[in-house]
């Protein structure tokens, strides 16, 4: 390891959400170290960060799970913010909705002003899906079909890498391909973006369908953070409240396209 110092990049807010600790499938090391690259006044954590689906299965935690939990604390500690919006994965947390641990807040939902004067309405997103609300079983057979396409992805991946070529997501290749999963983001995303206009919010910061997007719906910013299963994304805030999608990669980030 060289003597070199590592960059660390400030920014005003982070959102992350759909991390998915407790399941094979989480980037636990690469969040990590995108934690320690970057700092900010404000963490949002918006939902799905545990797994509570998978771990009543079968448990799973190793490590570098619990190492992301202690990284979030220790920020708190240092200063930052923390808010903990639960979702739909870990909705047990919503049992403390209002209350802390460790520092870290945990809200329904939330509003955050940025720099530059807009307000944006903070929400894992499960409780506006029509199929968790009206088909949950649907939801947990989805979720199960989910969970064996990554499976099936990280084993056609290895072979990717063993030819040097690059990751490939097989499960983003289906949500684009079947019409029915893009209409469904759709319809999600418009009604996301109705229910933070009814909020008198300029847009709405949310995760839950694993679809990285920032996109203007008439008068209002739809903003998606995506995940770290697959996307390994975030939002960010400058200092200018400028707002922007990133991506981790190879150990260092890159903005959106």
């Amino acid at each position: 390891m060289s003597g070199s110092k590592q960059l660390i990049r400030h920014y005003r807010s982070i959102w992350i959400s759909d991390i998915h600790l407790g399941t094979a499938g989480c980037k636990a090391d690469s969040l990590l170290h995108f934690l320690r690259s970057c700092e900010s006044e404000y963490l949002f954590l918006v939902g799905d960060i545990v797994d509570g689906w998978r771990l009543k299965k079968k448990w799973y935690w190793p490590q570098s799970h619990n190492d992301v939990v202690q990284k979030f604390l220790r920020k708190c500690r240092k200063g930052t913010k923390v808010f903990y919006i639960p979702g739909n994965h870990d909705a047990a947390a919503r049992d403390y909705i209002d209350t802390s641990f460790g520092g870290i807040h945990i809200k329904q939902d939330y509003i955050h002003t940025t720099a530059d004067g807009r307000k944006f309405w903070i929400t894992h997103g499960d409780l506006f899906d029509g199929v968790m609300q009206h088909a949950p079983w649907l939801a947990y057979i989805g979720d199960s079909a989910y969970t064996a396409l990554l499976v099936i992805n990280r084993w056609f991946n290895k072979v990717r890498q063993l030819r040097n070529l690059p990751y490939w997501s097989l499960s983003q290749y289906v949500k684009n391909k079947v019409k029915r999963a893009t209409s469904f983001i759709a319809a999600y995303e418009n009604l996301m973006a109705k229910e933070a206009k009814k909020r008198n919010c300029h847009g709405v910061i949310c995760g839950h369908i694993h679809r990285a997007e920032i996109t203007q719906i008439e008068d209002v910013l739809y903003i998606n953070d995506g995940d770290w299963v697959e996307s390994l994304s975030a939002l960010v805030e400058h200092e200018t409240g400028e707002l922007e999608i990133i991506y981790w990669e190879g150990n260092s980030l890159s903005p959106s396209n």
